[in-house]
């Protein structure tokens, strides 16, 4: 067994790479985790982000692309037809390029943290 030393889950995330040795690629698709990391065999079958990044994205993107059309309608007085267009252009953009390290931050938390599926513990009463 081979000692792995700690590594940060925003850089292993950041760069998509596998949460224990930061070697391997942990996508096989755009949005597909490997069933293993090539270089540890790590296995990411446990790994499970969830509605976590969406939420994120939600929140990040949603409130950039309000701000963006604020600041061209309000400010910059530009048409509304393409205060929309550019409103939605740039949240499209931006959850193409954070959605994969959204993801990766979330699963590379996960084995950071030992994270794992809950019980219910109902102890001696039931």
């Amino acid at each position: 067994m081979t000692d792995y030393p700690a590594l940060s889950p925003l850089k292993t995330g950041m760069a998509c790479k596998c949460p224990r040795c930061g070697e391997g690629a942990l996508y096989q698709g755009f949005l597909t985790l490997r069933q293993q990391c090539p270089a540890c065999a790590l296995d990411y079958s446990k790994a499970d982000s969830g509605d976590g990044p969406a939420v994120f994205m939600i929140f990040i993107v949603g409130f950039l692309s309000v701000v963006a059309a604020m600041i061209l309608q309000l400010v910059l007085h530009v048409p509304i037809w393409m205060v929309l267009g550019l409103s939605v252009g740039l949240a499209i953009v931006l959850i193409a390029i954070m959605i994969r390290p959204l993801k990766a931050i979330m699963v590379a938390q996960q084995y950071a943290e030992q994270a794992a599926e809950g019980h219910l513990d109902r102890g001696e009463d039931g």
